[in-house]
């Protein structure tokens, strides 16, 4: 099959540019930036009918190697991003424009305008960072992660002895099923909230560390008492019945706010793993979440079997002394 260069479309911002490919329903898209020099190779219908079509850009001015895309039914819409915010006088190295190449006028700014439009979102951008301070300032609800972070962070980082415990045989109790909590919620604490600020001000992080913390109110006292050889009945029948509505709700809490996280991961790229051009650009982390979402709620299942044989096995034994 013939290899044909489709018609390309640009624009620019002091911190992007604008790609309009014009192929309708493409597939097979190979799209990367290497050696500043942007890839692109697809299949689909072009200006001259349903073909491979690729073309390729050496950028005047070193650009970002991630690169974001978008494909329609008529058009696919590349986004490169410039290593430094400045403003170029030409898009390409070589002085003479390449034929398949003009300017896409339904995003075309000169400089004068693409700095007004650029005020105008950092004036935005003010205006929004006020208005959540001021919303916060009411309301602590948003705030939950910026208050008590540092503690939930000392607090999961001490967590980890109860997988080490039953690990060298201190307490008699399964590893594997205190493993899934421990790193199910450093998971999210550490992963989803730690390293994405665009989390941390979403109501699912007070949801969370609530179920999280209420479960343990009753636990730990438990522990506490255990260690002296003291049962006190509210107590223990709290520690071993609590779980059952409130585990599966943490559990919910975690999957949302995983699910919230999806798309910026999808946005930022942060912790994607590039690939070689022939298997695309890179390896999302939010495919490795997805798989975890599935995992979690196998977790879910398998703590909640053990939970609930511990309590079974608890309250027989109370009611042979009791007898």
């Amino acid at each position: 099959m013939q290899t044909l260069t489709p018609h390309v479309y640009w624009a620019q911002r002091h911190a992007d540019i604008y790609l309009r490919v014009e192929l309708s329903d493409a597939k097979n898209l190979d799209i990367c930036v290497q050696n500043n020099t942007l890839q692109f190779k697809a299949q689909g219908h072009g200006a001259k009918g349903d073909h491979d079509y690729e073309f390729s850009l050496d950028f005047l001015e070193p650009v970002k190697i991630e690169v974001s895309h978008r494909s329609t039914q008529r058009l696919v819409n590349v986004t490169v991003r410039k290593q430094e915010q400045r403003w170029w006088d030409r898009l390409t190295l070589q002085e003479r424009k390449p034929l398949f190449l003009a300017p896409d006028f339904d995003r075309w700014l000169d400089e004068s305008d693409a700095e007004m439009e650029l005020q105008a979102k950092e004036e935005e951008k003010i205006n929004k960072v006020s208005i959540e301070s001021r919303i916060r300032k009411d309301h602590s609800f948003y705030d939950t992660f910026h208050t008590i972070a540092d503690m939930m962070y000392f607090c999961q980082m001490m967590a980890v002895a109860e997988v080490m415990n039953p690990l060298v045989g201190l307490v008699k109790t399964g590893v594997f099923p205190a493993m899934i909590q421990v790193v199910g919620r450093n998971v999210i604490l550490f992963v989803i909230f730690g390293s994405l600020e665009e989390m941390q001000n979403k109501a699912v992080v007070f949801f969370v560390f609530y179920l999280w913390s209420t479960i343990e109110i009753f636990r730990y006292p438990f522990y506490m008492l255990a260690c002296i050889d003291t049962d006190w009945k509210l107590l223990t029948w709290l520690r071993y019945s609590i779980w059952m509505p409130l585990y599966p709700l943490g559990v919910l809490a975690e999957a949302i706010a995983v699910i919230q996280s999806l798309p910026i991961f999808d946005e930022t790229r942060l912790y994607s793993i590039p690939l070689p051009s022939v298997l695309g650009s890179s390896f999302s982390f939010s495919f490795t979440l997805k798989i975890y979402l599935a995992l979690m709620f196998l977790g879910l299942f398998i703590n909640f079997r053990h939970l609930f044989r511990q309590r079974r096995r608890r309250m027989r034994s109370r009611k042979r002394k009791m007898n």
